[in-house]
């Protein structure tokens, strides 16, 4: 029996295949269990069957193992016993068409965007700001706006902040929400933004969302970010890019309708950082995007312990919900354990509760939807094996894959064109040099300098617009625009 129409996760309690359609797999899913249960091996799976039916995969790889995507699977041992087990399955050992991303460009291509993309909302966010500094960014993009000058790195920033400090006089009507303190407790964010190696996050070349949709052949392409490093030492940084993706996803990609597969699937590890210590407006905001997003044929798939990381708004728009071993020690967790087992459509065949705590290694819960989007009863089902390799790549075939990425070259080296911290600089250059006497008459020098100016400046700000234009649905809808709530 061909299983090509639909999603394959294991064998259900009769030893079927237990199937999901790939017409409902961008109803977003969750992966949840115990630390050891095999959420990543879950994940591992789901990721390579996406990617064989031509869907493009963008998966962060916290724990490092995800890489061996790249490599085919040796099976053998309980393993090799589990795919016995599906003569179904028609299980190929194979690898992935992968590529590696690294916000450092350490394991990976350099992996970036610019404080333009980001907008205020998400990199106030980033800073940890209060509402009056918050209310100062905001001032600062729009005057940027209306100068006319591109924020694409860090550096950009932190100069037009010191114009503004030393020049009031242009902040005019927003002199009062972008005061020299504010302005001053912003820099000091940003220096500590910049100890924690978060300026490789911002920078051109910035990614190409269209680089994501590639395909290899027939397949879809799997792109990995290494995030075994980022999580711990900056874990907002981490979140603040998941974000960002997900609002830059939404402003460029067409609407789909009713399509018979996803355009991309999304894999979210640590998921509850995207949501902890995020304020209340831009949670509003996320969930929003999680909710239409799956219109632009995206699923986004959340890898987590327990549901209840995840706000109620975001849950109630899951269409397929995995859910790996959990233990309950105190009452507390014995009555999230009830939670977590309630949020299942019952099955007469056993106690979804009593389960729960039964199940092994490989093994989960299963709750999807029908045909019609009527949610189907939960399963009881033993995941199959992944026909990558389990585990992470040597060090010599990460290198590898690498060299021979057909986006070699693309992101690996940093430019920095004109943007803020040029344009200002140079402002002060001039304002610097002594006043040219009137009765000068103006040389063919001083008219090709300033002609020379002219020119940049109108590039700049054409530059400028079509970058804020391009924009303008996302950031709107992320409350990036300056005329939000607040």
């Amino acid at each position: 029996m061909s299983y090509s129409d639909c999603l394959v996760l294991g064998a259900d309690a009769t030893g079927a295949a237990n199937t999901h359609s790939w017409r409902l797999a961008n109803r977003h899913g969750l992966i949840a269990g115990a630390t050891g249960t095999g959420k990543t091996v879950t994940l591992q799976r789901l990721a390579e069957q996406f990617s064989d039916a031509g869907v493009a995969v963008f998966a962060v790889d916290i724990k490092g193992d995800l890489s061996g995507l790249g490599a085919p699977a040796a099976p053998k041992g309980k393993i090799a016993e589990r795919i016995a087990s599906m003569p179904w399955l028609d299980y190929q050992p194979r690898a992935c068409p992968l590529t590696l991303w690294d916000i450092q460009g350490r394991s990976g291509h350099p992996l970036r965007t610019t404080l333009t993309e980001m907008g205020p909302l998400l990199l106030g966010n980033l800073l940890e700001l209060t509402d009056s500094q918050q209310a100062a960014l905001y001032a600062a993009f729009k005057i940027a706006d209306r100068e006319a000058l591109l924020l694409l790195d860090i550096k950009d920033l932190k100069a037009l902040l010191s114009h503004l400090r030393q020049n009031p006089d242009v902040l005019g009507e927003d002199a009062a929400l972008l005061t020299g303190a504010s302005a001053q407790a912003l820099l000091r964010r940003l220096a500590t933004l910049e100890q924690q190696g978060a300026e490789a996050l911002f920078g051109e070349p910035a990614l190409a969302i269209e680089d994501l949709l590639q395909k290899h052949g027939e397949r879809g392409q799997i792109h990995l970010l290494d995030a075994s490093q980022l999580v711990h030492e900056a874990p907002k940084v981490y979140a603040t890019f998941l974000l960002w993706l997900l609002a830059e996803l939404f402003e460029q990609l067409p609407e789909r309708g009713d399509a018979d597969r996803p355009l991309l699937a999304l894999f979210f590890d640590e998921a509850h950082l995207l949501f902890r210590g995020t304020p209340r407006a831009l949670q509003e905001r996320l969930t929003q995007v999680v909710r239409l997003i799956r219109s632009k044929g995206v699923g986004v798939y959340f890898v987590t312990q327990s549901p209840s990381d995840l706000p109620d708004e975001v849950l109630a728009q899951l269409g397929l919900r995995i859910q790996h071993g959990l233990r309950a020690y105190t009452v507390k967790e014995q009555k999230a354990l009830r939670a977590v087992a309630d949020g299942f459509r019952a099955n007469p065949e056993f106690s979804t509760l009593e389960t729960l705590v039964d199940l092994g290694i490989g093994e989960a819960l299963v709750g999807g939807l029908e045909d019609n989007g009527t949610p189907a009863m939960v399963q009881r089902v033993a995941i199959a094996p992944p026909q990558s390799q389990i585990g992470p790549l040597d060090e010599q075939t990460r290198h590898e894959l690498i060299a021979r990425s057909a986006l070699r070259g693309r992101y690996d080296k940093a430019f920095d064109r004109e943007s803020a911290y040029e344009i200002l600089l140079e402002r002060a250059k001039q304002a610097a040099e002594p006043e040219v006497p009137k009765t000068r008459k103006a040389s063919s020098k001083d008219s090709d300098m300033l002609g020379d100016l002219a020119g940049r400046a109108f590039k700049s700000a054409i530059r400028q617009a079509a970058s804020q234009l391009g924009r303008q649905l996302a950031r709107g809808l992320m409350g990036s625009l300056l005329g939000n709530k607040r």
